[in-house]
């Protein structure tokens, strides 16, 4: 099994809400977000020294007990052909996994769940569910019948899951997220991540000024009434639109 590993933080408390959770970081991603924040894994993740899964496993061990999970994130995970293997080696120690993802790959998301080796997922969708639209936010050309296919199986699977989007004023408006909200309808969760305009892939990304929390709030409201829960990152402990 060789599945490279580029980073490791021993524990978070924002990542998995509810849960304390180790995270990992794998290399190379299909997608070029002009937006992406982690541009050394997508871009240069040979120049990153790998950290061997043992010593990973070591760590899980020590923190059984007090650390509920480990979240696989990326770069885009589902383009290791050795993950499934990884993440067993992982389950043996009796911690949970979630897997984060673009959702380019239902075949690999869905052996995943089929063969229980996933307790949680989370989707990041790009845009509303429009080739050019997609395509331009994505950096890349991308087949939309895939993203629909994960979407169902992750809605499908019985297992905890969420979907999100970053918010970028230059990319999206409240619109866009309600016609993503429209497209999840009846998803448990959809959380909408402010831009952030830090270590961006696309360097010119760094001079666009953010929204202001108040109308990522706006949206969330919009997008509550076709989910069950939606909320702004950071703010899953306020009630910002339920559909209940």
């Amino acid at each position: 099994m060789v599945v490279p590993i580029k980073g490791f933080i021993e524990n978070s408390l924002i990542e998995w809400e509810g849960r304390i959770v180790s995270i990992i970081f794998l290399p190379t991603c299909n997608l070029r977000c002009h937006y992406c924040h982690a541009p050394h894994l997508v871009q240069t993740p040979d120049e990153l020294e790998s950290i061997p899964v043992d010593t990973i496993v070591d760590k899980i061990r020590q923190n059984l007990g007090w650390v509920d999970g480990i979240v696989i994130t990326g770069g885009e995970p589902t383009s290791h052909k050795h993950l499934a293997a990884l993440i067993k080696v992982l389950k043996e120690t009796g911690i949970m996994v979630r897997l984060d993802t673009n959702g380019t790959n239902p075949l690999v998301l869905k052996d995943l769940i089929d063969r229980g080796l996933l307790d949680g997922v989370a989707m990041d969708i790009k845009a509303p569910l429009q080739k050019e639209k997609y395509e331009q936010i994505s950096g890349v050309s991308c087949d939309i019948e895939d993203i629909k296919k994960s979407i169902c199986i992750i809605m499908e699977s019985g297992i905890e899951y969420e979907f999100r989007t970053t918010v970028c004023p230059s990319q999206l408006d409240g619109d866009d997220i309600e016609d993503i909200a429209k497209a999840i309808k009846g998803a448990e969760r959809y959380i909408l991540q402010s831009f952030k305009p830090n270590h961006c892939l696309d360097t010119r990304m760094l001079q666009i000024i953010p929204y202001p929390v108040e109308a990522l709030r706006d949206f969330a409201a919009s997008a509550g009434k076709y989910v069950d829960y939606c909320c702004v990152r950071g703010e899953e402990g306020k009630v910002v639109a339920r559909n209940w």
